[in-house]
């Protein structure tokens, strides 16, 4: 499907007006505060749209339409239900928790509770994760899926002579350092709030561009008979993958893993502990913004499976010959849907898609690194007073670093049989040792810090004996396990040598409103039943 004049017209201009609305607003943040937080001023519909279009990226519009496409189906949409689940709980609880202690990382949350060294390594497993798991992957798939949706190898194989193999590599090594340099620029330079600019003009990309492509399925499976015809012969006729609920042995989505299990532990991590994802509600301007923002987000991820999910079915229904592998579904239907005139407003919304993910993840790594991690090896600035300039432009520093390390690390998660392997297998280590011990923090003050500190390095040995020993387990039945017998050796050390000393409460927060949003129970109580009424309806 080759690029006309005015997709590249289109794409281009989308491009410069995200890069030039980010840099306007982001002038002047020279502070910690203000570059690393946003000056604390973020209101709930841009935190909203900035946590959902930080999640959003390929590995939906390819990896999760492709799981649709497959006799997983509509299960695979309990990842982004369940997400908005854990966001109403973490508005609720830990959003007040973490705005009263008015810290600017997790890490720095996590020292407030043990000690330095706690600090110090989970910023280190975030940072050095961030970088070459999310970074790294958000890169490799969006040069993959450009090449496959817009057919850039064979454009190079055209236009310089090259062999197919040498056009696969130039389309993604362009596309990996493509992606990497133009979401890098704004974001080095304005921090958080560039961040959030961009990610709200392309959230709202990202979901016109899935609502036409699905719009368009519909109406080519409708015909003569419209959109709605199309609609209900859908749901008529894919009766088979319209379920949410998959037996217990399922090896990719076990009921007993999405109701009870390992699902949810990376449901609290991503959304409750990881920073790239946390740090947008750190910034609220009170803490009735954050929980707004919270509870927006969680009607997004609500509507976000039938953006992604209800395409990749429509792919087999309408061109099941055409579909190879279940990874191509969502191209295949773009490809064959798509007038030559909307071509390059998928290819805005996917690119603002990958680099939504890319520039988050990019700011939060160097958050961490010049906050949580440079301070603690070289004695550098701490954020607050004279310091704030220096650890700007430490952030700075190692944000150029970190885009090029990503870059360069990118292609070779081609070696590995699949993104989603490389992504579960490497985020397992460390997920469910670092949600133990957050979870332990929050409920009591018994465990000490030497078994926190023990607990964030034994998840990740721990999950590897569970991968070898039993592969053929849902690697989500393992990260449950591994959370579980960390948590047993938190509440062992609790119970055996109990911290005696208290840690000394936070210091009074200046300028943020603690004030709960009005009918905050009922408003998120209400996406809640919404979900519930969903697993109804889809059983």
């Amino acid at each position: 499907m080759p690029l006309s004049t005015t997709d590249l017209i289109t794409f281009v201009l989308f491009l410069g007006a995200v890069i030039f609305v980010s840099l306007r607003a982001s002038r002047g943040r020279r502070t910690a505060e203000g570059y690393f937080l946003a000056g604390r001023n973020l209101g709930g519909w841009a935190i909203g749209m900035s946590l959902v279009a930080t999640n959003i990226s390929t590995e939906h519009f390819v990896g999760m339409s492709g799981s649709a496409a497959t006799d997983i189906g509509l299960a695979i949409a309990s990842y982004e239900w369940t997400a908005a689940v854990a966001l109403i709980i973490i508005g609720w609880f830990l959003l007040p928790r973490y705005l009263k202690s008015g810290v600017f990382t997790m890490p720095e949350f996590l020292e407030r509770r043990y000690d330095r060294g706690a600090r110090t390594i989970l910023a280190a497993l975030l940072t050095a994760a961030t970088v070459f798991v999310a970074m790294a992957t958000v890169l490799y798939a969006g040069a993959v899926a450009l090449n496959a949706i817009f057919l850039l190898p064979e454009l190079l194989g055209g236009w310089f002579g090259l062999s197919p193999g040498a056009a696969e590599l130039a389309a993604t090594l362009l596309g990996v350092w493509g992606i990497g340099l133009l979401a890098s620029v704004y974001t080095i330079y304005g921090g958080l709030r560039a961040v959030v600019w961009s990610d709200f003009i392309q959230g709202i990309a990202i979901l016109a561009g899935g609502g036409m492509v699905l719009w368009l399925g519909f109406s080519a499976l409708g015909g003569d008979d419209g959109v709605l015809a199309g609609a209900a012969r859908f749901l008529a006729e894919n009766e088979d993958r319209l379920h949410t609920v998959l037996p217990a042995d399922h090896p990719e989505v076990p009921w007993t893993a999405v109701f009870v299990g390992g699902l949810w532990i990376a449901q609290f991590f991503y959304w409750g502990v990881n920073q790239f994802i946390i740090q947008r509600t750190l910034a609220a301007k009170s803490l009735a913004e954050g929980q707004r923002g919270t509870i927006f987000g969680a009607w997004l991820k609500i509507l976000v499976p039938f953006l992604i999910c209800f395409p990749g079915i429509l792919a087999v229904q309408l061109y099941g010959d055409q579909i190879a592998h279940p990874d191509q579904a969502y191209a295949v239907l773009v490809r064959e849907l798509l007038p030559p005139a909307l071509r390059g407003v998928l290819l805005a919304a996917l690119a603002g898609a990958i680099m939504s993910s890319f520039n988050s993840m990019l700011n939060s790594a160097s958050t961490m690194y010049a906050l949580d991690v440079h301070g603690r090896l070289f004695g550098g600035p701490k954020p607050g007073g004279a310091d704030g300039e220096s650890s700007v432009r430490i952030a700075r520093i190692a944000s150029t670093v970190f885009v090029v390390a990503a870059c360069l690390w990118a292609p070779l998660i081609g070696g590995f049989p699949g993104v989603f392997r490389y992504i579960q297998t490497v985020w397992g280590f460390v997920t469910p040792g670092i949600v133990a011990v957050f979870f332990a923090g929050v409920v009591s003050k018994r465990v000490p810090a030497f078994a926190a500190r023990a607990g964030l390095l034994a998840g990740i040995p721990i999950y590897a004996v569970l991968r070898l020993g039993w592969p053929e387990t849902a690697f989500l039945h393992h990260m449950g396990i591994s959370f579980l017998i960390v948590v047993a050796g938190l509440a062992l050390a609790a119970w055996r040598r109990p911290r005696t000393d208290v840690p000394p409460p936070p210091a009074p927060v200046t300028g943020v409103d603690l004030t709960p949003l009005p009918g905050v129970y009922w408003k998120g109580g209400l996406a809640l039943a919404t979900i519930a009424a969903i697993y109804l309806i889809f059983p």
